[in-house]
């Protein structure tokens, strides 16, 4: 008799159950199967990994290291299989299913949501599911086959060669400073540009990736000094209430210059400004309609 293959999709499933819920019975109710009946495929997968994948606790389970090993491949098969599903779907059926578009915050502003908009207007009947979070998260998750699209960016300090990932530039952006309104460089026009030199002496507001160089440091390093200090605050929100109370300044790429309060003023660099490159990220084999979105963000980029 053929033996069985226990890394079957079933097999797969509930393992990502197990590891979600914690718990053999609350997996068995996700999965509507009994829990004697979840204790035996997982003894069967235990035997099959050649030892034990979840921790027996008094309430509940967790994952071993093998567990977590094998439920990282899980989650990649497991996020493959729906993307076929959705991409058979698109050929089959037109343009249908559900589109997962991840973006970083400062994207989110105005440039991923006027795509959107336009994509949700030419294609009714896919639906899309945003994922907002670190440009280098995306990518993973992109790997995992978790995001179906992404726009990606190297700030603050560029991102890691995926070759599992097509990348495209979709545009280049300058970084402006942010300085609170009364701060003595935010008077005068608009369009006034702000030495950087003459920033040297200012408390910087921004969120460096441990031990990485940001451009930040780059550009104060071409302009002949290291910035003062610095003060870590990562989300976009805790940098404009801290620039608003006079507690520093920030870099601030201009995709977010639509929501930035009316407390602070933006001030080009000239010439000593941060650019970062914005890009489109797609897997190697990615669904028709996640090719139409990137060349809608195209079009609203080019706007």
């Amino acid at each position: 008799m053929r033996r069985r293959n226990v890394y079957d999709t079933d097999a797969l499933r509930l393992l990502d159950a197990v590891a979600a819920t914690g718990s053999f019975t609350a997996a068995a109710a996700r999965l509507n199967y009994t829990q004697s009946a979840v204790s035996r495929r997982i003894a069967a997968l235990e035997a099959r990994a050649g030892g034990p994948l979840f921790d027996r606790l008094a309430r509940g389970v967790r994952l071993t290291p093998a567990g977590q090993a094998l439920h990282h491949h899980a989650r990649v098969v497991l996020n493959r299989l729906a993307r076929a599903e959705e991409e058979l779907a698109g050929i089959h059926g037109g343009h249908r299913g559900t589109l997962r578009v991840g973006a970083f915050a400062t994207a989110n502003v105005a440039l991923v949501p006027g795509a959107l908009r336009a994509f949700a207007d030419r294609f009714p009947d896919v639906a899309l599911t945003p994922v907002e979070g670190p440009s280098g998260g995306l990518l993973r998750r992109m790997r995992e086959g978790e995001l179906d699209v992404a726009v990606v960016s190297d700030y603050p300090a560029g991102l890691p060669y995926d070759e599992d990932v097509e990348l495209a530039e979709l545009m280049e952006e300058e970084l402006l400073v942010a300085l609170p309104r009364g701060h003595r460089l935010a008077g005068g026009a608009g369009g006034e540009v702000v030495d950087l030199r003459e920033l040297r002496e200012e408390t910087w507001i921004e969120a460096p990736s441990p031990g990485g160089t940001t451009m930040l440091a780059q550009a104060c390093a071409r302009a002949g000094f290291a910035p003062r200090a610095t003060v870590r605050i990562a989300e976009w929100t805790g940098k404009f209430g801290y620039v608003a109370a006079g507690l520093g300044i920030t870099l601030v790429p201009a995709l977010a210059a639509p929501a930035v309060p009316a407390g602070l003023v933006l001030r080009s660099l000239g010439g000593s400004a941060p650019r970062r490159t914005v890009s489109t990220a797609l897997p190697r084999t990615p669904l028709p309609a996640a090719r139409a979105l990137v060349r809608l963000l195209a079009e609203a980029a080019g706007q």
